[in-house]
C-alpha cells in the first residue's frame, strides 16, 4: 500500500493540478509505473480536483446491484468527503487493474480494506497540507466534510484548494482505518449513482452503444451442443434490405446489416446445414437415467464427521429421499451483446460484462494484438447473474469488425440467450439419515451427482471433488454426529457456466428440504428442530430466530395456507426465510409472503442489501416455481419467455427484508438471498400437503 515519492508524483500529473491516490486491491497481479514493484495491483485512483471534486474509479461492474455507489462510500467514508462532491468513473480494464471479475459476491468484500485506505491516504496527505500551509502542527488540524480545519483558530481550507500541495508529500504507508463506531456515511442510504440515469433514460447499457460507421450482426450457431457447421448458402440473407454481407465465423455464420432488425431477418433467410456431431441423440431422460445410475455407486468424499455412512447402518431406524434440479438458463433481460472496432494497430471495445478483464484478454487474443492496444469500456449492465462472465459474444464481435474492417455491434436474440447460454447444472441428489432410539437425528448421508463447473472450465483437476457442485452441501451446518458427503461427477456435454450463487442455488433446496423431512419423521416442528441442532452456530441461529419471530411461526393461517423456513450461508452471508404459501385444491402454488431476515457483517448501505435480498428472492422464485431447461435430441427445447417464464409481477409476494448486522467481517449481498428461498417455498407446499418437493421447478413436482 505504499508508493515511493517519485512514483506519487508520477501518479499526480496524471490529474493535473490535482491529487491521484493509488491503491491495490489484493490477490492481483503487480502493478507498472505507479506503485512500488512489490505491491500488488489492481491500481484503483481517488481524484481530487483543483475545484474540490472528488471522483472514484471503479474496477468492478455496475449490473444494478449498486457497487459503484457502494465502493464510492468507502473511500468518502475515510476521506471525510463532502458527500455531494463525490462522483464515479467506471474504470477501463488493463494491466495497471488486474482482475476485474465482478462475481462470488465479492466486490465490496474483496475492496472493503483497500478502499478505505485509498481515503485514508488522501486524508492524511491532505491534513498535511494544511499544516504545512499554515505551519502549525498538524495534531491540531483534522479533516471534515471536504475541508481541513485547524482547531485553534478555526481556519479552514477545502480539499480542492489543498490538493495540489498534498501531491507533493509523501504518501502515508499504513494511515490509521475508523473504528467501526466513527461510521458517518457507512450504514446510511444516500441516492445511487446509477439511479438518475436508468430513470431518465440516458443511461447507455452495451446495447444502446452506437459508433459511426458499424454494422449490426446476428450469428447462427449450431443448435446441438458441440455441433459444427457444414455448409451454408448466403444467397436468400444478401437479398433482404439492409443486408451487406454474410461472413463464417468459426462453426457459426454472421449476417452484417446497417441495422439489428435487418440482421435478425438475413440470419432467418439463410440456408445453412450443420454437423449436429455426437451429442445428437442426448436429451433429458437419458441424462437423468444416467445420473440415477451412477448414483448407486460411492464418490468422492467431500466431507466425512463421525462414524459417517457406518452410523447410519447401525441408526434404530433411517430414511431416504431422492431430489432432483434441473438445468437452468440465466435470461438477464438485456441479451448478449459487443461493439467491437478492430483498426491494424489497435482494438475498441464496448461490452456489458461481468469480467472486464477476461473480455480484455480475449479480445485481444481474438483482434490478433497485444493488450496494451486494446481499450474495452464496461458499459451499465442490463442483468448478469453470472452469464457475462463468458466472451464468447466478445470473440464474435471482435473478429467479425477485423474481418469487415469496420466497427461491428453483435446483439443476440432472446432464444439465443436460452438455447446458447452456459447453463446451471442439473444435480441427482440421494440423501438418507438416521435416528437413535429417542427418534433423534445421528447420522446424515448425501450422495451428489452433477456435472461440475469448475471441472468443465479447467478450474479443478478431472481427479479432485469439483467445490462448484458440493458446495453448500458439504457445510452442513447442523450438529448431527455423523455426517458424510460425497460427490460423484459427470458431465453430459452440456456447457455450464456460473449461476446466481452457484452450488448454494441447488444445495440449499436439497439439504433444507431433506432436513423438513427429518423433522416430520421425529415429529418436531422445523424451526424447533433447527434452532436445536444450530446451538453452535450463533449466527445461523440469529437469523432464523429472526426471521420466524418476524413471519410469526407457530400463529394461525388461513385455511389453505402454511409456513415453510429455511436458513443458508453463502458468500459470507447468512440468510433465513420464512415463506408464507397458498395451496389450492386443484395443486397451485402461490407464494403471499416471505420474511427475510439477514445477517452480511457490516452494512455499507442498507438499501442496498433489502434491495438485493429481494432480487434474490424474486431471482429464485422463478426457478423454484417454473424454470426448467430440458434437452431433446442435443437441444434446448425452451426458447423463451413463453416457454422459459419468469415469475410475473401480480405473482410476486410481499416481501419484508430484516437486516441484523453483526460486526463481523463484511459479506456479500448479490447470491445469498437466493439460496433459502426454494427450500422455504418447499417446506411449506409440503406442511400444506404433507407431501414433499423432492423435484424443481414446484409445478413439475
Amino acid at each position: 500500500m505504499s508508493a515511493n515519492r517519485r512514483d506519487f508524483l508520477k501518479s499526480g500529473a496524471l490529474a493535473g493540478a490535482g491529487l491521484v491516490i493509488a491503491f491495490q486491491a489484493p490477490g492481483t497481479a503487480r502493478a507498472t509505473g505507479l506503485v512500488e514493484k512489490d505491491t500488488f495491483a489492481p491500481n484503483a485512483y481517488l481524484r481530487i480536483a483543483p475545484d474540490g471534486a472528488v471522483t472514484v474509479m471503479i474496477a468492478r461492474s455496475e449490473l444494478g446491484q449498486g457497487t459503484s455507489t457502494a465502493l464510492a462510500m468507502l473511500v468518502a467514508e475515510e476521506l471525510e468527503a463532502d458527500w455531494r462532491e463525490v462522483r464515479i468513473e467506471q474504470a477501463d480494464p488493463g494491466p495497471a487493474y488486474g482482475d476485474m471479475s465482478t462475481g462470488g459476491s465479492n466486490s465490496i468484500r474483496s475492496l472493503w480494506k483497500p478502499m478505505r485506505q485509498a481515503g485514508a491516504q488522501a486524508r492524511e496527505l491532505l491534513v498535511g497540507a494544511a499544516a504545512n500551509q499554515w505551519k502549525v502542527d498538524r495534531a491540531t488540524c483534522r479533516a471534515a466534510n471536504g475541508e481541513v480545519v485547524h482547531e485553534g483558530s478555526g481556519r479552514r481550507l477545502g480539499y480542492g484548494a489543498l490538493a495540489a500541495g498534498a501531491a507533493k508529500l509523501p504518501l502515508p504507508a499504513d494511515p490509521a482505518l475508523k473504528d467501526r463506531s466513527q461510521h458517518h456515511l457507512i450504514g446510511t442510504t444516500p441516492a445511487r449513482f446509477d439511479a438518475p440515469a436508468k430513470v431518465d433514460g440516458s443511461a447507455r447499457f452495451g446495447a444502446d452503444v452506437r459508433v459511426p460507421g458499424m454494422l449490426h450482426a446476428s450469428v447462427a450457431q449450431c443448435p446441438v451442443f458441440g455441433g459444427k457447421l457444414a455448409n451454408f448458402d448466403p444467397t436468400a440473407a444478401l437479398k433482404v434490405p439492409g443486408v451487406v454481407r454474410v461472413e463464417r465465423i468459426g462453426d457459426g455464420v454472421a449476417v452484417l446489416a446497417k441495422g439489428t432488425w435487418a440482421a435478425f431477418r438475413g440470419r432467418e433467410a439463410l440456408r445453412v446445414t450443420w454437423d449436429e456431431g455426437p451429442l445428437a441423440t442426448l436429451d433429458s431422460a437419458v441424462i437423468r437415467a444416467k445420473f440415477a445410475e451412477l448414483a448407486k455407486r460411492p464418490g468422492q468424499t467431500t466431507r466425512k464427521q463421525g462414524g459417517g455412512g457406518a452410523a447410519l447402518a447401525a441408526a434404530a431406524r433411517t430414511i431416504e429421499a431422492i431430489y432432483e434440479v434441473p438445468y437452468l438458463a440465466h435470461t438477464p433481460m438485456e441479451p448478449m451483446n459487443c461493439t467491437a472496432h478492430v483498426r491494424r494497430d489497435a482494438c475498441e471495445v464496448w461490452v456489458p460484462t461481468q469480467s472486464g478483464s477476461g473480455a480484455h484478454q480475449a479480445a485481444a487474443k481474438a483482434a490478433g494484438l497485444e493488450p496494451g492496444a486494446v481499450t474495452v469500456h464496461m458499459t451499465l449492465i442490463g442483468g448478469g447473474f453470472g452469464a457475462r462472465h463468458r466472451q464468447d459474444y466478445v470473440v464474435q464481435a471482435v473478429l467479425l469488425s477485423k474481418a469487415a474492417g469496420v466497427p461491428v455491434q453483435v446483439v443476440w436474440t432472446r432464444e439465443d440467450d436460452v438455447q446458447h447460454d452456459v447453463y446451471r447444472p442439473a444435480t441427482y441428489n440421494v440423501l438418507r439419515a438416521g435416528f437413535d432410539a429417542a427418534g433423534a437425528p445421528v447420522a446424515w448421508t448425501h450422495r451428489i451427482v452433477a456435472p461440475g463447473i469448475a471441472t468443465q472450465m479447467g478450474y479443478v483437476k478431472q481427479d479432485e471433488p469439483d467445490w462448484s457442485s458440493f458446495d453448500g452441501a458439504a457445510n452442513l451446518p447442523y450438529a448431527i454426529p455423523n455426517i458424510e458427503v460425497e460427490l460423484i461427477t459427470h458431465d453430459p456435454g452440456i456447457p455450464l457456466g456460473w449461476w446466481r450463487s452457484v452450488a448454494s442455488s441447488q444445495n440449499a433446496y436439497v439439504t433444507e428440504c431433506f432436513l423438513d423431512e427429518v423433522a416430520a419423521a421425529a415429529g418436531r416442528d422445523p424451526f424447533e428442530l433447527r434452532r436445536e441442532l444450530l446451538k453452535d452456530k450463533p449466527r445461523h441461529r440469529a437469523v432464523l430466530e429472526l426471521a420466524a419471530q418476524q413471519a410469526g411461526w407457530g400463529t394461525a393461517l388461513p385455511a389453505g395456507r402454511a409456513r415453510g423456513i429455511a436458513v443458508h450461508e453463502s458468500f459470507g452471508s447468512f440468510v433465513a426465510q420464512v415463506a408464507e404459501v397458498e395451496v389450492t385444491g386443484q395443486g397451485t402454488v402461490r407464494v403471499r409472503r416471505v420474511v427475510c431476515a439477514v445477517d452480511c457483517g457490516t452494512v455499507v448501505h442498507p438499501d442496498l442489501v433489502r434491495s438485493q435480498m429481494e432480487g434474490g428472492i424474486i431471482y429464485g422464485l422463478s426457478a423454484a416455481l417454473k424454470s426448467e431447461i430440458t434437452i431433446e435430441k442435443g437441444r434446448v427445447v425452451q426458447s423463451g419467455f413463453s416457454d422459459y417464464p419468469m415469475l410475473a409481477l401480480d405473482e410476486c409476494p410481499a416481501i419484508e427484508v430484516h437486516l441484523a448486522p453483526s460486526g463481523d467481517p463484511v459479506g456479500g449481498i448479490g447470491e445469498p438471498g437466493l439460496p433459502p428461498i426454494a427450500p422455504a417455498v418447499a417446506n411449506a407446499v409440503f406442511a400444506a400437503t404433507g407431501k414433499p418437493v423432492r423435484r424443481l421447478p414446484i409445478g413439475a413436482a
